[in-house]
């Protein structure tokens, strides 16, 4: 690959491949020819809406063909796009709307509710309707209609954007309780691609998984990974997600070549044992990123698809999509076996330091540092925010190079691979005890009578410190108390390292990502500790 856009790369794709289906969900499907008519059609009626380069677009468009469209479109016309969470509040999207301030916006009927509720807060730019049913009960002002784009040229507009201007806002959870715009360049993205689809091996005619909402960076790789190389993208139906059968299923009819997601899914599958041996056949590889993975869950897939290639990524939005890789060659020999995050990405690099940002020696312990292509530029509009997550530090010639602190903790091994000892907001002190939340979430997951379960800390003050809590979902038809889980861990860790605060759940909160909601969970317990006092 060598255009340094990614609408380009796309672009350069179907000319090869115009007829091949470039995108796919449910019935409905997109071949790459029509995807570069008309995100060209929809891109001039951005620019004649008067969106010019650097321009942000917020789009409220649920997973759709015709989402990816728009994120074209947007690029073409020289803008950023700015994916929308139509699961969010309104009070929360106000925030972003008013982060952000966008030129535009990309409307489905679908988001209409939400569109109606912020009008009601935030002033809101025109809209060009992608869907216009429903988008008459949101008070927008309407700029165009997606389904009147006959009258604009088909014909691709001089590239506007590339390499280092920006591609897409990326709004994430901020320990403010606001969320943060990430910059992300074509160059942050294209560095990624052209590592990972020559890893992978990605190619033309593959079936590749759209798991993720597309608000979340992991939908980059999905969407681009997949369009750059001529594969289909297969969009999973948010309603998949509501039964585990279903999701197998998704996985089979679809005959995937490439499943990408959270762990939280594959744990969600595997505890209702929906995968067979020797199941998805023409499934090649399974990577998953965003949270670690439990050591059973991982035992579970390996053992029932021999024939596919594991892969572990890691890494932050603010390092765009991932920064390391471990590929499993065999299957854990033990439950309390974590994954290596592995080794840096191509043009990336890992560095495990110090609270004074000096290395600390191999073995140790300390704050994962992430350097390399794959950075952010920082935090929209937000200088403060940046220069403490962005520091600089002497490189090997001495020259400074620009690191991320991703809060994580971890170190190295002789042979190079690096391995994630959890947050540091999760190393807590409990009674004297400097404790890894992580290491006990490890040893409960390994407990077989359990679905999931979840460590989390919360400050109680005194000589107790931080309390150590348990959210846990038993297996179904299982009458799991405390004091066996108790009884149970006593073999695997310490006493000082028991939880001391429970609750089983039905199922664990998670967030808008699929990832485990341990802010939801630590209110849980608090309301919990407020009750009992």
């Amino acid at each position: 690959m060598t255009a340094d856009a990614l609408h380009i790369r796309v672009a350069e794709q179907a000319a090869r491949t115009p007829e091949a289906v470039a995108v796919e969900m449910g019935r409905d499907h997109l071949t790459y020819g029509v995807i570069e008519a008309q995100s060209n059609r929809l891109a001039r009626a951005i620019a004649a809406a008067g969106c010019g380069k650097g321009d942000r677009v917020a789009l409220f468009v649920p997973k759709c063909p015709e989402a990816v469209v728009a994120m074209l479109a947007v690029m073409k016309a020289g803008g950023v796009y700015v994916p929308v969470d139509l699961d969010s509040p309104a009070s929360r999207v106000a925030h972003v709307i008013n982060k952000a301030e966008p030129a535009l916006l990309i409307a489905h009927g679908k988001a209409h509710r939400l569109l109606a509720d912020l009008s009601a807060i935030v002033d809101l730019p025109r809209a060009i309707a992608l869907e216009a049913p429903g988008l008459d009960r949101a008070g927008l002002e309407l700029a165009g209609d997606y389904g009147q784009l006959s009258g604009h040229s088909s014909d691709p507009l001089p590239p506007l954007s590339a390499g280092e201007d920006l591609a897409h806002l990326l709004f994430t959870s901020g320990s403010t309780g606001l969320p943060k715009g990430v910059q992300i360049t074509h160059a942050n993205a294209c560095s990624y691609l052209d590592w990972s689809c020559d890893y992978f091996g990605m190619q033309a005619g593959e079936r590749v998984s759209g798991h993720p909402p597309l608000h979340f960076d992991l939908s980059t790789f999905d969407i681009f990974a997949a369009l750059s190389t001529g594969a289909t993208l297969c969009m999973v139906p948010p309603a998949a997600n509501l039964l585990a059968p279903k999701l197998a299923e998704f996985i089979r009819e679809a005959a995937l070549d490439q499943w990408f997601s959270v762990p939280s899914i594959l744990t969600y599958m595997a505890n209702f044992d929906v995968v067979t041996e020797g199941d998805f056949p023409a499934l090649k590889r399974l990577m998953w990123c965003g949270e670690a993975m439990p050591p059973a869950t991982l035992i579970y897939w390996m053992e029932r698809l021999p024939h596919v290639t594991f892969t572990n990524l890691y890494g932050p939005t603010e390092a765009t999509i991932a920064s390391s890789f471990h590929t499993v060659r065999g299957i854990p020999a033990s439950v309390m076996d974590a994954t290596p995050i592995g080794k840096p990405c191509g043009g990336e690099t890992l560095h495990v330091l110090d609270e004074h940002l000096r290395p600390v020696p191999d073995g140790e312990i300390g704050e994962i540092y992430i350097g390399g292509v794959g950075l952010s530029p920082g935090y929209w509009r937000d200088t403060v925010k940046t220069e403490a997550a962005f520091r600089t530090v002497p490189g090997e010639n001495g020259a400074e190079i620009r690191i991320y602190r991703t809060g994580d903790l971890g170190r190295r091994t002789e042979d190079g691979n690096f391995h994630y000892h959890g947050r540091t907001d999760s190393q807590i002190k409990n009674r004297g005890y400097r404790i890894e939340l992580g290491e006990i979430e490890v040893a409960v997951n390994s407990l077989d009578y359990l679905q999931e379960s979840a460590i989390v800390g919360v400050d109680v003050g005194g000589f107790e410190g931080t309390a150590i809590c348990c959210a846990y979902v038993p297996e179904p038809e299982k009458d799991v108390l405390p004091q066996q889980i108790r009884q149970d861990l006593g073999s695997l860790i310490p006493r000082y390292m028991l939880p001391t605060q429970w609750i089983p759940l039905d199922s664990l909160p998670k967030n808008a990502n699929g990832k485990t909601d341990r802010p939801a969970l630590r209110d849980m317990f608090r309301g919990q500790m407020v009750g009992t006092s």
